[in-house]
């Protein structure tokens, strides 16, 4: 990727700080705003609150570049998809066993995102056929339908990894599988909030500023793993008071 001036820009944990923020205020949103309101500043809300699956998707391909041990970072994202299934139910009012209500959104986006590493990891892999890898990416996609930004998360990530060099190409195939989202939630969904699904436009020029560099706060993975299902569980505290 050809980062900025590497003493300007914005690190990754900013991005993270500025993903953690936005992904905060479009929850509350839909936590105090239920439903598919068509408010001005509801719809502003949550057209900010896009940025925030694509900065995640970006730093997953990133993270899987950098660690030392997959199989550990793997872990975590999984430990952190089943804590968060609960809490992302419990925020949005929806029945912990899954696909009791509906298909879609049956669990949070930790799990896509968990499994999206793994695609990486796969893909990867020398000793594989391509046929054996597109298989795999099929039965992941299965897998991960029902979550939060569905298989588009996962897809998203390993496009963005396996690109990794080239930003046009990543930020390309991160719209391209944000519009499949869109046109899924137009014609299944919502067409007002199909048309939201694609500010996670407004990522890029935000990624654009990657500086390559961490940060001198080392514990921002260890925060955003506390921060993700607590923020939820509040969320589904305040939906409880409120409704």
């Amino acid at each position: 990727m050809p980062y900025t001036d590497r003493e300007k820009g914005l690190n990754a944990n900013q991005l993270k700080l500025i993903a953690i923020a936005a992904m905060t205020l479009d929850h509350l949103t839909w936590t105090i705003f239920p439903g598919y309101s068509t408010e001005w500043f509801v719809i502003l809300f949550h057209i900010a609150g896009r940025v925030t699956a694509p900065i995640m998707w970006f730093f997953v391909a990133e993270g899987y570049h950098y660690t030392h041990d997959v199989k550990k970072y793997a872990f975590r994202l999984f430990l952190l998809a089943l804590i968060s299934h609960f809490a992302y139910n419990f925020c949005f009012g929806i029945p912990f066993i899954p696909f009791r209500t509906t298909v879609f959104n049956q669990t949070g986006v930790a799990w896509s995102l968990a499994w999206g590493l793994v695609l990486l990891y796969i893909y990867d892999k020398k000793s594989w056929k391509t046929w054996q890898k597109s298989c795999v990416a099929m039965a992941v996609c299965l897998v991960t339908f029902p979550s939060d930004w569905s298989c588009i998360a996962t897809m998203a990530i390993l496009y963005i990894g396996i690109n990794r060099g080239n930003f046009k190409k990543q930020m390309i195939y991160m719209m391209l599988w944000t519009a499949m989202y869109a046109i899924v939630y137009f014609i299944f969904i919502d067409k007002v909030y199909a048309l939201i699904q694609l500010g996670t436009c407004l990522t890029i020029p935000l990624l654009r500023l990657y500086n390559g560099k961490r940060g001198s706060f080392k514990g921002m993975g260890k925060l955003f793993y506390v921060y993700y299902p607590l923020h939820l569980f509040i969320c589904g505290v305040i939906r409880i008071i409120l409704w």
